[in-house]
């Protein structure tokens, strides 16, 4: 019974979301204590101690750190866009693009890929995000084109030894980190060379959009010479307060003059090359700042939580000597903080409920004894399938300390390696980027005003692509055993 209320659970959270009838945080919760209370009033699972409330306590606590970290990170960041810092970033983007939308959504992926070589995603989509979203609302393109991109790439490297799933894996079946990683290296590599072909195939097709929009790269040209080159950069706060990449989550472009002169306003109010934020005499300060930032992330010596809130406040009290000007570089940024924090605090109610109710080992339980013994010597290719949505729907953790094990027990009778496994089981994390249960999804979004399911329909199934690829290379090589 709790294997049918699981599926059906993420079955009608998936559907409100993509259909967008509930908003992502509110379907995060209301969903979850639904069946919840359908499964304690059935006595399938205990309500109290041990069971529902205990475990969504425990899943706030466990999320607080990462709402924290994600709550100064957009302070941060946003002040650094504020101030000026990736102003002149932006503009070295602008020239090597040349106005070209394939060229900018390649190097997207690039830029994403090579972010993403320090383990982390949040890290990833701000500096992706910062640098690159103001060139997107210029060109015209649409945003969710840069956060599925961004995601892909994030994804396919999210396999690195440091980057959390393959140490987690490698813990929980005590294997040596290099024996599970350095045979997956070919997979990743054709895992990302599919990220940049799909990037090309995205530019290919915001291109074609914005032609037969009548908003060609000409026109485009002319507008930007139009504005004045240096009005295109930074992504600062106007005098109103108002954050300078707020427009509509569609983030569709062209067609609409009502919609170019709304653009052309936002930029000349919010990216003006003379807006009061910037602060050019503090260059070298901030960018001095930010690098020692993303070192200590780096090195991870200290709380990641801690590390943000101390380079917030270093920040904001340089550029911003002022208390009142402090207080409205925050505030700027409340609805960024809002939606991503809420979001992050709703994922856990899901988190909670999966694991309070008992649905989590019952799917597990259920997924084992579903093989037939015919297929056995297969299970390390179902595992590999099965990790794209088990990964989707849970949290890392659960994943690799919950479900992995009996995965990995089972396999054995059939002569699998638990190195084998632990290969498999990593393969998924493309997919698993794009679920609402990773915070660092959430901010990617959040950053980039785009609607949940606008990026999902996009980007789930893309991600499914990416981790099919670096499946098939896996079994070609034989690193992943093939029956």
């Amino acid at each position: 019974m709790l294997i049918v209320l699981g599926s059906a659970m993420i079955a009608v959270f998936m559907y409100l979301i993509l259909a967008k009838r509930l908003a992502p945080t509110l379907a995060l919760v209301l969903v979850p204590l639904t069946f919840a209370l359908v499964a304690t009033g059935t006595g399938l699972s205990a309500p109290g101690e041990d069971g529902v409330v205990d475990s969504i306590s425990s899943a706030f606590k466990d999320f607080a750190p990462t709402a924290v970290l994600l709550f100064f990170a957009i302070i941060f960041f946003g002040t650094m866009i504020d101030v000026g810092l990736f102003d002149p970033l932006i503009r070295f983007v602008l020239r090597t693009v040349n106005n070209d939308p394939v060229r900018l959504v390649v190097l997207t992926a690039v830029l994403a890929g090579v972010v993403s070589l320090d383990g982390d995603g949040s890290t990833t989509f701000i500096i992706t995000v910062s640098a690159l979203l103001p060139i997107y609302l210029r060109l015209g393109l649409s945003p969710v084109v840069l956060t599925v991109v961004a995601n892909l790439a994030n994804g396919v490297l999210n396999i690195l030894p440091w980057g959390g799933p393959t140490i987690r894996a490698a813990t929980v079946l005590n294997v040596a980190p290099s024996e599970l990683f350095n045979p997956m290296v070919p997979g990743m590599v054709a895992g990302i060379a599919t990220v940049l072909l799909l990037a090309w195939q995205l530019g290919r097709s915001e291109r074609r959009r914005l032609l037969a929009s009548g908003r060609t790269l000409s026109v485009v040209a002319d507008e930007m010479v139009a504005v004045r080159e240096p009005a295109l950069v930074g992504g600062g706060t106007g005098t109103d307060g108002t954050h300078g990449t707020d427009r509509p989550a569609s983030g569709s472009a062209g067609g609409s003059s009502d919609t170019d002169d709304a653009d052309d306003a936002a930029l000349e109010g919010t990216l003006d090359p003379n807006r009061p934020t910037l602060r050019p005499k503090l260059i070298w300060f901030n960018l001095g700042l930010t690098v020692a930032l993303l070192v200590l992330l780096g090195m991870d010596v200290l709380p990641l939580s801690l590390v943000f809130v101390a380079a917030a406040a270093i920040a904001l009290v340089v550029n911003f000597p002022k208390p009142e000007d402090q207080l409205r570089a925050v505030t700027s940024h409340a609805t960024s903080i809002v939606g991503v924090v809420s979001m992050v605090f709703a994922a856990a109610v899901l988190v909670g409920v999966l694991s309070g109710t008992g649905m989590v080992t019952a799917m597990a339980n259920g997924i084992v004894s579903a093989v037939p013994p015919s297929v056995g010597s297969w299970f390390a290719v179902i595992t590999g399938v099965l990790s794209m949505p088990l990964t989707f729907f849970l949290t890392n953790d659960a994943f690799y300390f919950g479900i992995l094990p009996i995965l990995t027990e089972a396999a054995g009778h059939y002569g699998i390696a638990p190195v084998e496994m632990a290969r498999a089981s990593i393969i998924g994390q493309p997919v698993h980027m794009t679920s609402p249960l990773v915070p660092a999804l959430l901010l990617l979004v959040s950053l980039a005003k785009v609607n949940l399911a606008d990026h999902h329909r996009r980007v789930i199934w893309r991600a499914a692509v990416c981790s099919l690829v670096m499946l098939g290379v896996a079994l070609l090589l034989g690193v992943v055993p093939l029956g």
